[in-house]
């Protein structure tokens, strides 16, 4: 590893601050750093900020790094259409943009109307389109957006013909879609109560409450549906059937996958909520109906998915009937088109599409054009024809047109990028972690690279929350690779891609083997001489930032440089800002006496060790990420700097105006990127040729 001198962080002050958990006294000397608007705070994200620029800035990579970067960006990129009404949707950017651009038009060969430009909203992209729900005619346009990247919505309608917004203006809205009325007179929304102007990007976010607005009303006028007062941490999904007669209500807990349902019959005014499902023991996903049938995708007694009806005039659980049994491969979501069950499965992380009739006869496999990632097929149950669009490492977001009645698909929209996807390879390997699991592993790189255990590694991976990493296609990993590099995911217990039960193994008390299976990918990968310490990165964002912070404290000898974005460092309080009590589903609570040891043995932040030699370290975060709160980033970093011992640079990038990630602008994601590669040259000590 290259670096030219010792750091001189910028001082942090150490309080006395002290906390008892169940009899555990626990310091915590940075707990200044929570309060982001202070002077003392501001004094030292400037002072750190100065710090990391000022080295990021004289690598001498680091320029034709972002060149490349911006060369491989600018490339048009399109969503898959969607239709509503006589008229189809998409997106596009034409490369560079900082926002993709809403279109609509008629007929898929009519030259196409912007709808919507988010890039006109602010002067540097940094508001952005976060939602959006067209009426069943296709006449209205609910559509929110976030500034710098906050949880934080408002709502407007815009009128589709004229392009002009009417006077509906919502707000106060997180963790909400739209879902309009067959009437196309109003929609569906859920949203919490006003909070502090001072403390809203940081205050918890309680009692969310479901509305119905019907449009040219001010929101004050909008109808309570439902709330409950009793349970502070319910939240409330409401979205209306195809033919408009009821109102399906998902009940959630936090980021608990169990849920429940109710509903309200439309036609009916004096209709009161019904509950239908009542206790959280599974995940139940609504698909659509059939008279007094109800299908839903279920993991009841079926870990990796089913398909159910349940007749709401008889809807003892006894009565329900099991429609598309449970398989080996994981039941990620269902549609109905033309009257047919469209399940998209994952099989050892890779999509598999199969298509059954409403009774769960199979009809046919979707043909793909490869190993990787499939979304799409929207639509309503009567259309015969749908889009998916399919992606790899190695593939760019590609769209097909796909015919359900002839089962044949055609190449619709293929993006040019310039690059040779011949000059790379993917495998998927399995691995044993350290109690024996198997976990399957992603590697891709360039053709013919020698495995002389020299070669530099970015190790990517989630860990949590039920979410799957499937094969994707990366601009900055392609520029990675260019370089020589090798990009790995392991696909470790947390996530979803074995169904409920790999997910419960990498949750609360289980949480540990998340950290184990990453650990054991990176020493499955030094064993392989694929790479060795000195050339392996590790990062990871959010909770995968967690993962990151938890597996260099627990194995700081292992790595050469740990890149955790917007991470859960703390443990401890997590809780208390914003919706972190929402995970206490998924980690267990610091105020559970069972749950606390657990947390403190892994907690990045309580788990650093004085005099430690660390590998080089760039934390990111942001000054407006109301999701995972940036004290996690500066209290971990205060500490990294305070224990490390050694020359490799522990440093902190906070970006401005930005948020958790989500409408991040292109302008902004390129120069990140850039300082996050350029800091793996430099502290890899890699050689990037001229």
């Amino acid at each position: 590893m290259t670096t030219e001198k010792k750091f001189n962080y910028p001082d942090a002050r150490k309080s006395e601050q002290v906390d008892n958990y169940h009899g555990t006294v626990v310091a915590d000397p940075y707990r200044w750093l929570e309060n982001s608007d202070s002077d003392e705070t501001k004094a030292w994200i400037e002072a750190e900020n100065k710090i990391t620029f000022d080295f990021l800035k004289k690598i001498k990579a680091r320029d034709k790094i972002k060149k490349r970067l911006t060369k491989i960006w600018d490339y048009e990129k399109y969503s898959t259409p969607f239709k509503e009404g006589d008229r189809y949707f998409y997106f596009k950017n034409n490369g560079l943009q900082n926002q993709s651009v809403l279109y609509t038009l008629k007929s898929l060969d009519a030259e196409p109307k912007v709808l919507l430009d988010p890039n006109t909203l602010s002067s540097d992209g940094t508001v952005a389109l976060s939602g959006l729900s067209i009426s069943d005619n296709g006449k209205f346009l609910a559509y929110s957006f976030s500034t710098s990247g906050s949880d934080w919505q408002e709502w407007k309608v815009r009128d589709i013909e004229t392009g002009k917004d009417l006077a509906d203006h919502l707000q106060w809205i997180k963790f909400s879609g739209t879902s309009w009325t067959s009437d196309n007179q109003g929609f569906f929304y859920s949203r919490y109560d006003q909070p502090n102007a001072q403390t809203k990007l940081a205050e918890v976010n309680y009692y969310q409450k479901l509305y119905y607005h019907k449009l040219g009303t001010s929101q004050a006028e909008d109808i309570l549906i439902y709330h409950r007062a009793d349970e502070k941490e319910w939240g409330f999904s409401g979205n209306v059937t195809e033919d408009g007669r009821y109102l399906i209500i998902s009940v959630s807990l936090g980021t608990d996958s169990r849920n429940l349902v109710f509903y309200k019959d439309l036609t009916n005014s004096q209709a009161e909520v019904t509950e239908l499902i009542s206790e959280f023991e599974a995940d139940y996903g609504f698909i659509e109906r059939d008279d007094n049938v109800f299908y839903f995708r279920t993991n009841l007694n079926a870990p990796r998915g089913k398909v159910i009806a349940i007749d709401i005039t008889n809807p003892d659980k006894s009565a329900w009937q099991e429609i598309i049994p449970e398989c080996e491969a994981t039941l990620e979501g269902v549609n109905i088109l033309n009257n047919q069950f469209v399940a998209i499965y994952l099989k050892d992380a890779r999509s598999q599409i199969k298509i059954f009739d409403l009774k769960g006869a199979f009809v046919r496999e979707i043909e793909l054009p490869g190993v990787g990632s499939v979304g799409g097929f929207g639509g309503k149950r009567h259309d015969t024809e749908t889009f998916y669009s399919f992606t790899s490492f190695t593939t760019p977001g590609t769209i097909y047109r796909y015919n359900i009645v002839t089962g044949k698909s055609e190449l619709f929209r293929q993006p040019q990028v310039g690059f040779n996807p011949d000059d790379y390879e993917t495998r998927q390997v399995f691995y044993h972690s350290k109690d024996g699991t198997k976990v399957p592993m992603f590697i891709t790189h360039k053709k013919g690279i020698k495995l002389d255990g020299n070669n530099p590694t970015y190790l990517y991976s989630y860990g949590g929350f039920n979410v799957s990493i499937s094969p994707t296609f990366s601009m900055s990993m392609l520029v990675w690779m260019e370089m020589g590099g090798v990009y790995a995911i392991p696909n470790i217990r947390g996530g979803g891609e074995y169904g409920e039960e790999w997910h419960q193994a990498g949750m609360k008390q289980k949480k540990q083997n998340v950290f184990d299976d990453f650990i054991a990918a990176a020493e499955w990968l030094i064993a392989n001489k694929y790479t060795k310490p000195a050339k392996l990165a590790i990062a990871g964002g959010s909770n995968g930032g967690l993962l990151v912070g938890a597996c260099m404290t627990q194995r700081p000898d292992l790595f050469g440089a740990a890149l955790p974005a917007v991470g859960v460092m703390d443990m401890l309080r997590f809780p208390k800002f914003t919706i972190g009590w929402a995970w206490t589903t998924e980690y267990g609570s610091p105020d559970n006496a069972k749950d606390f040891p657990t947390l403190y043995a892994y907690s990045p932040l309580h788990n650093l060790k004085a005099n430690t030699t660390y590998p080089a370290t760039l934390i990111t975060t942001a000054d407006h990420d109301d999701r995972v709160v940036p004290a996690h980033s500066f209290k971990f970093a205060a500490a990294l700097q305070a224990a490390h011992q050694g020359d490799a640079p522990v440093l902190i990038r906070i970006e401005t105006k930005a948020g958790h990630g989500t409408g991040k602008p292109t302008t902004k994601i390129i120069e990140e990127t850039a300082d996050k590669l350029a800091f793996l040259v430099q502290t890899l000590d890699i050689t990037v040729a001229n």
